[in-house]
């Protein structure tokens, strides 16, 4: 690792590397008072980048777990402070970090909220409006996890995946469980828990803001930043939305001749098939688009994993579970999940790789959501292991069903609405009038057709087509969904109204 992330870095003299963590590590353990160690720093070390911080820890440093937990950035910065830049970098607006600043100012303010209502006796209202925004907060992590962290890792930096990641969890976990704990009212529980909170989710900024980030632009290209922003895009943004403008690449078009004789020599050797050229599959045959088709249309989410644990496929579906974004593909498969669970990834590989097993079952069961993960060993006609396919699939419609079904019922209809003929009467012809205070799940119970338009006309909601967007509409209004998407109450009032009216 240590060559990998000097590739992409100033040169670094090693010496000055290894004084600036010794008195790190004694003036953290308290073996040197504030004064003498910044003293040290002076002597031995002079000037700190940030990404001299990131190359000690990741090249100098024993790993632990709990290493992002017990490391305190405030006292680092004392120590560091004049020594080191740490002033916000002059970035455009639409640079992917300053994406991650922008949702840090955000949070900041909310954990600023926090703890002005902590000192006041527990109004649930104030606390559950509250959180509407702070639970948006994860998607911040989310991204880091999917996009920012297997860049660092290519380029040798893996620390932010190996601990970071823990931090990031922890506190997505803290954010769940005040929700829960605040609507069982157990205002005790709830309130202490806000404290640590805030506590944690300001260390964790701190880190991003003074030695991830500024890392991060020290190793990543413009290029790579660049071709980054169409993954977010597919995560998604806490608190806000990003247009992503794309600048089509320019292309120096080669002679139709030469490039009439490339298509023949690649066609040759079976490289040159297009998309509407038929491909022998195992069973039949395909063009390279509809196995794409196939694969965006499948009513499951599946990921592939090679042989060599590399993570090489995964479907681009619209009601995609969990995040994915492109940088997921070519990177270790242990890399894409939290340290809390590698271990189990790891067993599951070393079984299905010496043949001991086939296959691996998971659930998560949760009121209104029941999603099932099935983990298949591959293997080639020989017996040979070729990798991992995992399927996950939100099965809680499916758990729902009685008796039999032999007739046919379209999708999002129920069976009054498929076998009766409506009257004009019916209470579905009366005029809908929407308040701040309607709510989502009324109208599309009613008119499915809204969620469709707004899903097509505003990205951010595509969500309302996932498992967690449908334990989200049983309590969501406009207000809400206008809180929440920053998409004003009066354009979704509109769009919906259009919709119902066309």
């Amino acid at each position: 690792m240590e060559n990998k992330m000097k590739e992409y870095l100033p040169k670094i003299e090693m010496e000055k590397m290894k004084a600036l963590l010794e008195v790190e590590e004694k003036y953290g353990n308290g073996q040197l008072s504030l004064d003498d160690a910044r003293k040290e720093i002076a002597e031995k070390v002079g000037v700190v980048k940030p990404y001299h911080i990131a190359y000690a820890e990741q090249n100098l440093k024993e790993e632990s777990e709990d290493e992002c937990m017990r490391e305190n950035i405030t006292k680092l910065l004392e120590l560091l402070d004049g020594f080191m830049d740490t002033s916000r970098p002059d970035l455009p607006d639409d640079h992917p970090i300053m994406h991650y600043y922008k949702e840090n100012d955000e949070m900041k303010q909310l954990l600023k909220s926090v703890e002005d209502l902590v000192q006041y006796p527990v109004i649930k209202n104030q606390w559950l409006e509250l959180y509407d925004r702070i639970r948006q907060y994860p998607i911040h992590y989310a991204r880091k996890q999917n996009q920012l962290y297997p860049l660092l890792e290519k380029k040798g930096f893996n620390r932010p995946t190996t601990t970071m990641w823990n931090f990031d969890d922890m506190i997505r976990d803290q954010i769940k469980e005040s929700i829960v704990l605040l609507e069982k009212n157990d205002e005790e529980s709830f309130i202490k828990l806000q404290k640590e909170l805030v506590e944690y989710a300001r260390d964790l900024i701190q880190k991003e803001e003074q030695i991830l980030y500024p890392t991060s632009l020290a190793l990543i290209s413009p290029a790579e930043f660049e071709d980054m922003k169409s993954g977010d895009q597919e995560i998604g943004f806490a608190f806000f939305d990003v247009e992503h403008k794309t600048n089509e690449p320019k292309t120096n078009a080669a002679p139709d001749g030469f490039a009439d004789e490339l298509r023949e020599l690649l066609s040759k050797y079976g490289y040159g098939a297009g998309p509407q050229q038929e491909l022998d599959v195992t069973t039949g045959k395909l063009t390279l688009e509809q196995i794409n088709l196939i694969f965006q249309h499948l009513p499951v989410d599946i990921s592939y994993v090679d042989e060599n644990e590399l993570v090489k496929f995964y479907s681009d579906t619209n009601h995609r579970i969990f995040p994915r974004s492109k940088n997921v593909i070519g990177r270790e498969v242990t890399n894409c999940h939290p340290r809390k669970s590698v271990h189990i990834v790891q067993e599951i590989v070393e079984k299905f790789r010496n043949g001991e097993q086939d296959k691996a079952e998971f659930w998560i069961n949760k009121p209104g959501l029941f999603i099932y993960i099935i983990y298949i060993a591959v293997r080639d006609k020989n017996g040979r292991f070729r990798g991992i396919l995992e399927m996950m699939q939100e099965c809680n419609h499916i758990r729902s069903f009685e008796g039999s079904q032999t007739l046919l019922t379209w999708a999002g209809k129920n069976e009054q609405e498929n076998t009766e003929v409506k009257s004009e009467s019916d209470e579905s012809d009366t005029p809908l009038t929407i308040t701040p205070e309607t709510r989502l799940k009324d109208i599309f119970s009613k008119h499915p057709e809204a969620k469709k338009a707004l899903v097509e006309k505003y990205p951010k909601l595509k969500m309302l087509n996932s498992p967690l967007g449908k334990i989200m509409l049983q309590r969501a209004t406009i207000k809400m969904a206008s809180q929440n998407s920053g998409i004003s109450q009066e354009e979704l009032t509109k769009t919906i109204l259009n919709a119902i009216g066309s």
